[in-house]
């Protein structure tokens, strides 16, 4: 690579990075309804606790975004570098997923990266991705668990890149992809082992005026703490884990 082309690909990668910064659930939950996503549920910027903290619509709205903060780098870099430098590609892909767990605009933390990995990994791969994606909604609308689907995809990802024979640049970049995802749902596996990972209710298998189940004994006692003394008690929200 030329000096230009070492400039260009710098410039890809720190874009990807900011765009994949940028937090939709804390943006439009603050705009739209007033309500900072990391203050209430599992506290997470994530896909899933929006969902939980804005609604249906706003979580659908927030679905579509993190999975474009991963399309649209990766395809803009593939654009300019004309797919000649898959290695330059890859880490575009892996700065959104770094960017969306790790947001420069929100100190540091962020979602989970299932939602932009999965954008990025469609930009990169479609056809294994499309087949990921449907081991995802079997596994999350078969046992009603999120992180099911997350994680078992998020491991599946590598593999569709081997089956499929994609670029060994890809395939590195799957892995380390998927071990960035995997280690930020570390809690989740631990909640799984002990069977007290949430499982959620379809909003339209809920009947009219039906609330969704609350979290857990085991959830709730870890998050609810004794009010101080001479101090109103108010009810804990809730604080089923995000797995976005």
């Amino acid at each position: 690579m030329s000096g230009a082309e070492w400039g260009t690909a710098a410039g890809l990668i720190v874009l990807a990075y900011l765009v994949g910064s940028l937090s939709p659930s804390v943006f439009l939950g603050k705009w739209l309804k007033g309500i900072d996503v990391r203050k209430v549920g599992s506290g997470n910027a994530g896909t899933t606790n929006a969902f939980r903290a804005l609604g249906t619509k706003l979580g659908i709205a927030v679905l579509l975004l993190d999975v474009l903060k991963g399309v649209v780098p990766v395809l803009i870099a593939r654009l300019v570098l004309h797919d000649e430098h898959p290695v330059v590609i890859v880490l575009v892909a892996f700065a959104t997923v770094i960017g969306h767990n790790y947001s420069l605009f929100l100190r540091g933390k962020g979602g989970k990266g299932v939602a932009t990995g999965a954008g990025a990994a469609l930009a990169l791969m479609p056809v294994p991705m499309a087949i990921v994606v449907g081991i995802f909604v079997v596994l999350v609308f078969g046992v009603r668990i999120v992180s099911v689907g997350s994680i078992a995809a998020t491991i599946m990802y590598p593999v569709m890149a081997v089956v499929w024979r994609q670029p060994l640049a890809y395939i590195v970049g799957a892995c380390v992809m998927a071990a960035v995802v995997l280690s930020a749902h570390r809690k989740n596996m631990v909640r799984l082992w002990r069977s007290q990972e949430h499982r959620f209710t379809a909003p339209w298998s809920r009947k009219k005026g039906e609330t969704p189940a609350a979290p857990d004994a085991a959830t709730a006692a870890r998050e609810t703490a004794p009010a101080p003394a001479a101090t109103n008690h108010t009810s804990a929200p809730d604080t089923s884990p995000g797995s976005f």
